[in-house]
């Protein structure tokens, strides 16, 4: 398998976006947006020379959509292999590619968002551990920060101190509050539905959508690419559709939606 770097030459052209097909979707189109501007900061995505899921997005730490403190590290913010692509040591490859370029970058180590167990759209811990990360910091309610020190000096990543127990103010609402970046291309479709879902019952619904690194390292959770609350308290941070937000309807308002 080849390895292909993403550019601003080549961004137009290649298949970024999952499993995403389309080069006119919604997705593709507000991924794309995001990946340009961040490959000023120094975003990196590596991928395999196919149509799917393979391939592994970093950027210097300073500049993550993330609230960690992990000055000289690489973050890495997607490492994804799936489907057919799986067990043919396609993750060992990329990993080993960002290993590659983030020494011969300067940098101390690699630092990545992971949690206690496996769960969707966070990084296996169970895979890092086999590769050598370790675990730098934790937060509430299952997140860890891991990371792969470069040298046995390095100092050691940690999470900003405000998302340790993630919350957020109320503002006046006692309904839901939805932080989400760009980040991730499902963002575009899926936000969406869910708050036209919300507002079309009359369900107190809140985006705040994270226009900048800035933004993101001083948001209340630790998975700033989308992560829900309700009444002040984090609920999840996986990405719903409108099925799966359905059920927090029914259990928080006693609704069914039809």
């Amino acid at each position: 398998m080849e390895i292909i770097t993403i550019t601003e030459e080549n961004l137009e052209e290649e298949h970024i976006c999952c499993a995403i097909a389309s080069k006119k979707d919604c997705q593709v189109s507000s991924k794309k947006a995001w990946m340009s501007q961040q490959l000023k900061e120094g975003l990196v995505f590596k991928k395999g020379n196919v149509r799917g899921k393979c391939f592994i997005e970093y950027i210097p730490a300073e500049n993550a959509w993330a609230p960690i403190r992990a000055d000289g590290y690489m973050y890495i913010n997607c490492l994804w292999v799936s489907g057919q692509f799986k067990g043919h040591g396609y993750s060992s490859r990329l990993l080993e590619a960002c290993i590659q370029d983030s020494k011969e970058k300067g940098r101390k180590g690699l630092a990545v968002l992971s949690s206690k167990k496996k769960l969707p759209f966070l990084s296996d811990p169970k895979y890092l551990r086999y590769k050598g990360f370790q675990t730098a910091d934790t937060a509430d309610p299952c997140y860890e920060l891991m990371y792969l020190p470069f040298t046995e000096n390095s100092s050691i990543p940690q999470f900003r101190p405000h998302i340790k127990t993630p919350e957020t103010d109320r503002n006046g609402s006692d309904g839901f509050v939805l932080y989400y970046t760009s980040q991730c291309p499902f963002t575009a479709k899926y936000v969406p539905l869910i708050e036209s879902a919300a507002h079309s019952r009359q369900i107190p619904f809140r985006t705040v959508h994270l226009e900048s690194a800035a933004q993101a390292q001083t948001a209340p959770c630790p998975f700033t690419t989308y992560s829900l609350f309700y009444q002040g308290k984090f609920l999840t941070h996986e990405i719903l559709s409108e099925k799966k937000f359905q059920s927090l309807f029914d259990e928080f308002y006693g609704l069914t939606c039809p």
